[in-house]
């Protein structure tokens, strides 16, 4: 008896990303069929059962399927907006200036606390549809714009509430150690001391977060503060992944990999050590071009060190109202290779396969392959590269999420 599926993708040409550093995967007489949410079969049309049945069948008359773009950093829920910033930036400001002067993310913090969890998703819904319509169908999420656990539970119960409102997997990540609120008048330790005593333990138990994030940076906190939340997020069971290297190379990479993180993220100053360590615990590089251009970075990540010592590569938007307002993947992809220099097969699996890879999911998306969730993105390009050359332009035709 002929075996049957939900549907068929036919007359296509597959990245499969299954291939290596330098191999899309490419399949060009190629063919995708699903069962039950599940990819069963992403190969060679004529390897495909002949007599195979299908409740529907797709002509995608020979595009390219790429599988659903995965955005790994994002701050996507937060309230208000820092466009003043922007205006104080260009008249010369840095970062840590508007930072120490009360701006940065703690003037998003007062905007994010004053917002009902509605507000919070109706606010970040659009950002959410733009990611959406370029073809991404895995999202993480961060907290860490309340700085108190009443704050970061609602951004995490919105960001949980997104998943629920558009078809797209979010994944959530506890960013409580992201800057210093207000009221902790300066005393780094004990606030480190309320997010590992008070707020992780209610964090971990309403099963909100996914992950736990910090900030290791000199306008954030130490490698001993952010050890101790690592340490903490551990004993809880939960994985960690860390802003590190950003802005100086206080060790962040290195100390992620010493406790076995997804990843380390945004990492422009990170040193040898620091990738030799990454590559040896398998902890992803999360490169953020975005948040390079937008604050005028000039020190780029050491992208021909993590190639050397083999240290898998994605790229995300790292979307927040500071310092990356970006909601586009395909633009990540450009800047990637443009600012960083990253080739054509490094961005797309930046924002696939390595994507995936940094939120722990490598084993149910972010390549075409059988028993991975059917989650497609199908595109009007004559060859992969066009997703990295063009700009402000989106081929997409189809998307497809779970086999739908």
């Amino acid at each position: 008896m002929a075996e049957r599926f939900d549907r068929i993708w036919h007359n296509a040409q597959l990245a499969t990303m299954r291939g290596d550093r330098a191999d899309l995967g490419e399949i060009e007489r190629g063919l995708i069929a699903a069962r039950d949410g599940r990819i069963v079969y992403a190969g060679v049309r004529s390897d495909f059962p002949a007599d195979a049945d299908a409740a529907e069948r797709i002509d995608c008359g020979g595009r390219w399927i790429t599988p659903g773009l995965v955005d790994c950093h994002t701050h996507l829920v937060f309230g208000g907006n820092r466009a003043h910033e922007f205006e104080l930036r260009l008249k010369g400001a840095s970062y840590e200036e508007i930072a120490r002067a009360g701006g940065g993310i703690v003037s998003t913090v007062a905007a994010t606390r004053s917002a009902t969890e509605a507000e919070l998703v109706a606010g970040a819904l659009p950002r959410l549809d733009a990611l959406i319509g370029e073809g991404a169908t895995t999202v993480e999420i961060k907290s860490g714009y309340g700085l108190n656990a009443e704050t970061e539970m609602r951004q995490l119960a919105a960001a949980r509430s997104l998943g629920r409102l558009r078809q797209v997997a979010i994944r959530t990540s506890f960013l409580g150690a992201h800057a210093l609120p207000p009221e902790a008048d300066g005393d780094k330790d004990r606030y480190i001391d309320l997010v590992c005593n008070e707020m992780l333990p209610a964090v971990a138990k309403s099963g909100l977060a996914d992950a736990v994030d910090g900030f290791m940076e000199g306008i954030a906190f130490s490698g001993e503060q952010t050890a101790r939340v690592f340490a903490a997020a551990h004993a809880l069971g939960l994985r960690v992944k860390l802003h590190a290297d950003q802005l100086s190379n206080l060790g962040g990479a290195a100390l992620a990999a010493k406790f076995s993180a997804l990843s380390a993220d945004h990492l422009e100053h990170t040193d040898e050590a620091g990738a030799v360590a990454m590559a040896k615990s398998g902890t992803v590089a999360v490169l953020l071009p975005g948040a390079f251009y937008f604050i005028r970075e000039t020190q780029k990540p050491p992208v021909e060190l993590f190639r050397s010592h083999g240290v898998n590569m994605a790229l995300a938007t790292d979307c927040n109202p500071g310092s990356s307002p970006l909601t586009s993947l395909l633009l990540t992809m450009n800047m990637g290779a443009t600012l960083f220099r990253m080739t054509v097969a490094e961005c797309l699996a930046g924002v696939t396969r390595e994507g995936a890879r940094a939120l722990g999911l490598l084993a149910e998306t972010g390549t075409l392959e059988a028993g991975k969730w059917c989650d497609l993105a199908i595109w009007d390009i004559e060859r992969p590269a066009e997703l990295v050359y063009r700009i402000g332009f989106n081929p997409l035709h189809g998307r497809v999420w779970r086999g739908q």
